[in-house]
C-alpha cells in the first residue's frame, strides 16, 4: 500500500505576502524533513505572475516515502489549508478539493466561529485553528528575498509565517514544534503562535 502524501495549501496575498506564504511552505517542509520525511515545497505556477494583493497559493507535501507526484504543480486534495490573510476566505473556495476531515489554519484576530461563517463547505473541516499573527509580529514589511528563484538571504520565518507555523504545530501532528524551532528565525513568534493559537474541533 502506497504511503499517504499529506498535501498542504497556503493562501496568501500576491507580492505583499509572497515571502510569508513561501516561508510557511518552506518552513513546514524543512521541519518535516528533520523527522526523516520526504517533502516538497513550491509555488503555484497557475497563479504566476502574481499581482499585488491578488490571492495566490503556495504548496507543501509531506510523506513517509518518496513522493511520486513530482511534476504535479498543484495540490488537488489538501488536508490542511493555511490562510495568511483572513479576508481571503470571503468569496473564494479555499477548501477546494479537500476531503472530509481537513484542517484550516487562519491568521486572524477573530474567533473560529466568525471565520466559519464565510466557509460554505465548512462541513469538510474537522479542525479550525486561529492565531493573531499580526499582533504577535506587528506590521509586515514587503520583502522580495528568495522570490522567483532568488537566494533567500533573510532565512525562513521572520514575519507572520512564524506564529502561523506555531499554530499549525498546535492544531495538527504534521510537524513537531521542536523541528520548526530549528528552522524558523523568529523563535519567540513561533512559540507565541503555538501557545496563543485557538484550536476548535468541529466533529
Amino acid at each position: 500500500m502506497a504511503s499517504q502524501v499529506h498535501q498542504i495549501t497556503v493562501w496568501a496575498r500576491g507580492v505583499v505576502q509572497d515571502k510569508e506564504g513561501r516561508d510557511i511552505a518552506n518552513g513546514l517542509a524543512a521541519a518535516a524533513s528533520k523527522d526523516g520525511k520526504f517533502t516538497q515545497a513550491f509555488d503555484n505556477y497557475v497563479d504566476l505572475p502574481d499581482r499585488i494583493n491578488v490571492p495566490l497559493r503556495k504548496y507543501a507535501r509531506i510523506s513517509d516515502e518518496e513522493i511520486e507526484e513530482r511534476y504535479e504543480y498543484e495540490n488537488l486534495h489538501p488536508e490542511v489549508v493555511i490562510v495568511a490573510d483572513a479576508t481571503i476566505v470571503k468569496g473564494i473556495d479555499i477548501l477546494r478539493g479537500m476531503q472530509k476531515g481537513g484542517t484550516l489554519v487562519v491568521a486572524t484576530d477573530r474567533k473560529p466561529e466568525d471565520i466559519l461563517k464565510f466557509i460554505p463547505n465548512r462541513s469538510l473541516l474537522d479542525t479550525i485553528v486561529c492565531v493573531d499573527a499580526k499582533t504577535i509580529c506587528g506590521d509586515q514589511k514587503i520583502d522580495f528575498s528568495g522570490s522567483e528563484g532568488g537566494v533567500d538571504s533573510l532565512g525562513i520565518g521572520q514575519g507572520i509565517s512564524a506564529p502561523i507555523l506555531g499554530a499549525l504545530a498546535r492544531g495538527t501532528d504534521l510537524v513537531k514544534l521542536e523541528n520548526l524551532d530549528a528552522v524558523v528565525k523568529n523563535k519567540d513568534a513561533l512559540h507565541k503562535g503555538h501557545d496563543q493559537a485557538v484550536v476548535q474541533t468541529l466533529h
